[in-house]
């Protein structure tokens, strides 16, 4: 009888130990997702000592505390604490109405770039939780306005590289500037042009140009400027 009972202890604790080992092996289990209002955003924004610093980006909320000397009180980067500022991120305005989350009326390369600031405070920063509003609703489920934002910085990133395709087929000018010539753009082989960018308008809403290097045969295409002032076949033009 007493055998048995040393037996049934025996079992108990190997059961338990290994019980115990399982539990230590588990991998530790990721915190719910923190839901912010912009109220209570607004108070970790560096002014109170006892509380880490916050800052949003499309609805994500990071706790940039290690980063004080940039997002604390007096930091190049304090604008940015205790609110969701996505828009200042690239339109460069910090004040009054620039600090606000909405992207209406960016290009889809500058909401690509929003994207890209969020994806880099996610790697560099501790990730703590959503913002109730524009990007996620009180259930932390992204909004149509996020998955709409995210769509056209895809969007963004695809034009990118299709037009940077596009212009490694036609080499660029040479070019230089200084103080006492000004500047100068020529070609090794062929003739400098200005060439439109066709697909700016759609990444940036804007036209610009560039300049390219065209043989003969190629320079009755349309949407093609001759430098001001420079000869139809020279070779190098001032700028």
């Amino acid at each position: 009888m007493g055998r048995s009972v040393y037996i049934g202890v025996a079992v108990a604790v190997v059961a338990f130990l290994c019980s115990a080992f399982r539990f230590f092996l588990k991998p530790p289990q990721s915190q719910p997702s923190r839901l912010f209002i912009a109220k209570d955003l607004a108070l970790y924004n560096g002014t109170d000592e006892q509380l880490p610093i916050f800052l949003g980006i499309l609805g994500s909320v990071f706790d940039v505390t290690k980063g004080k000397s940039h997002y604390g009180v007096g930091g190049a980067y304090h604008h940015f604490a205790g609110r969701d500022a996505s828009r200042a991120f690239v339109s460069g305005n910090f004040t009054g109405d620039g600090l606000t989350d909405t992207l209406r009326g960016l290009s889809s390369s500058e909401v690509k770039s929003v994207v890209e600031w969020r994806d880099f405070f996610s790697r560099t920063y501790t990730f703590v939780g959503k913002l109730v509003g524009r990007y996620y609703d009180y259930r932390g489920i992204p909004t149509k306005y996020l998955k709409s934002a995210e769509a056209k910085a895809a969007r963004g990133a695809q034009l990118l590289e299709k037009q940077k395709k596009e212009e490694e087929k036609i080499p660029n000018c040479n070019s230089k500037w200084s103080q006492q010539e000004g500047g100068e753009v020529w070609c090794d082989d062929g003739y400098p042009r200005l060439m439109q960018r066709p697909l700016e308008i759609a990444l940036t809403g804007k036209m610009s140009k560039r300049c390219v290097c065209l043989k003969e045969d190629e320079l009755e295409q349309p949407s093609l400027e001759v430098y001001e002032g420079c000869d139809y076949h020279a070779k190098a033009c001032k700028v």
